[in-house]
């Protein structure tokens, strides 16, 4: 039976620009098409290059977080001004965390696992500081879901890409990294797995938004194999996350366990 999940509110927090497209944009996108108000806080502008900070990516980035927004159906972008790089060392990061959820009132808050996706130190960071946050949050705290990458999912990627571009040798980046076996390793299992095929290309579009991270493998993906490498994600809840009262936004939306 399909639950109603129209009118309530999911907000995701992540660290930067096409985090949200690449983490869970397929999910953001059922939620959307289903009536979720949902709303994406980004705490930096992902301004960083090699180590530097790039006014010009500053600017660019914020404009392509925008049209990847509108891609996914996130209704309100809210773009902070930490610095890219920095935020394990950010001692406000929680604080201002809180306060716009506090503004938002979300029934769910979507963010990164304890490994980052790939053991990103900025992203380690955020969801210690959405997890402060959301238990901040008093006696009835919105639902907390961390998201992981399906093991192998981006290795599956450059393979394809390999094989269809005849390609044997060299590296094929995946958002500023070399290595597409980073990914997943050493992730907590999923309890949640949302098949997102439906929306796996507009998950690839919003990707393709970021054109200044989607070099390589990503850039050369094709639609018609979005939905067989894109198509799920996984998500689960902290340990001893408290018993929602009523289903969760990701629950009514995915298969527990598997598709």
């Amino acid at each position: 039976m399909t639950v109603d999940i129209a009118g309530r509110s999911l907000v995701a927090v992540f660290a930067h620009p096409d985090d949200e497209s690449i983490a869970c944009g397929g999910a953001l996108a059922i939620c959307a098409d289903r009536g979720v108000r949902v709303s994406l806080i980004c705490a930096t502008h992902g301004e960083n290059n090699h180590g530097e900070r790039d006014e010009g990516w500053y600017v660019q980035r914020a404009s392509e977080l925008d049209a990847a927004a509108a891609v996914l159906g996130i209704g309100e972008v809210v773009l902070l001004d930490f610095r890219d790089g920095f935020l394990p060392w950010t001692d406000q990061l929680a604080g201002q965390i809180e306060t716009d959820l506090r503004r938002l009132k979300p029934d769910a808050v979507v963010t990164f696992g304890k490994d980052g996706l790939y053991w990103h130190p900025d992203h380690i960071a955020i969801c210690d500081a959405t997890t402060a946050a959301v238990d901040a949050l008093g006696d009835e705290p919105p639902a907390l879901y961390y998201v992981t990458m399906p093991p192998g999912q981006m290795r599956r990627i450059v393979d394809e890409v390999w094989a269809q571009d005849e390609v044997t040798t060299g590296h094929l980046p995946l958002l500023g990294l070399n290595n597409p076996d980073a990914f997943g390793v050493g992730a907590a299992d999923p309890t949640i797995v949302v098949d997102i095929s439906a929306v796996a290309t507009r998950k690839l579009a919003a990707l393709k938004c970021h054109r200044s991270q989607i070099e390589g493998a990503i850039a050369r993906l094709s639609d018609a194999a979005a939905p067989r490498l894109l198509g799920v994600e996984h998500f689960h809840r902290p340990p001893g996350s408290p018993a929602q009262s009523r289903p969760g936004i990701l629950e009514a939306i995915a298969v527990e366990g598997g598709v």
